[in-house]
């Protein structure tokens, strides 16, 4: 695989697109329970070298679908219109991020669920966690109007454990809450999480 420093050859980048793109309509087919590397690398068209050259497993591949996935919602948090993105007011903000992450999850919550189980530290060990928290801990901090760095980091973990995959499968999937409706309730709560 290419390290950061040694981008893919072109070849191997069709391959890594025409791999994901077949995971995604195999995933729309089938479900993460019809997600396996032999039905993918036909699917693709790749030999098996190749799909493991790229994915290890299937959690890898659970992880570079949604990476794909979170990359217009960073890009609208950090750049993109207000609230969720710069100009609106710190509790707005975390308001628009709850909506925003939730729906993300939702929609990819096999996807997710996947990739936390596939560490013994779930969410902590996703690549993209630490970006999702810190940003957390700004809007908390920005809302408090305090430096307490400390105090801001501990309101954004209890955010993130309300927003988690499991927390949402289990008000979504188990308990039958509408995510429409769920919604500003769980605003509710972030918000007043952050204000403490």
């Amino acid at each position: 695989m290419a390290t950061p420093e040694q981008p893919l050859r072109a070849d191997a980048q069709r391959n890594r697109r025409r791999i994901l793109d077949s995971a995604t309509q195999l995933l729309a087919d089938e479900g993460v329970g019809g997600l396996t590397m032999d039905e993918l690398a036909k699917r693709a068209q790749v030999g098996k070298g190749t799909l493991y050259r790229n994915f290890t497993d299937k959690a890898g591949i659970a992880s570079a679908l949604l990476d794909d996935r979170v990359r217009d919602m960073h890009s609208r948090m950090l750049q993109g219109p207000p609230p969720l993105g710069p100009g609106a007011p710190g509790d707005e903000r975390l308001a628009a991020f709850t909506e925003a992450y939730m729906r993300h999850i939702s929609g990819n919550l096999d996807l997710v669920l996947l990739t936390e189980a596939s560490s013994p530290r779930g969410r902590f060990d996703r690549v993209g966690y630490p970006f999702w928290c810190r940003h957390v801990e700004i809007l908390v901090a920005e809302v408090r109007r305090e430096d307490h760095a400390e105090d801001a980091r501990l309101h954004a973990e209890a955010i993130m454990s309300v927003l988690s995959a499991a927390q949402l499968e289990q008000w979504i999937r188990i308990e039958g809450h509408i995510l429409e409706e769920l919604i500003p309730r769980v605003q509710k709560i972030v918000v007043s999480i952050a204000v403490g």
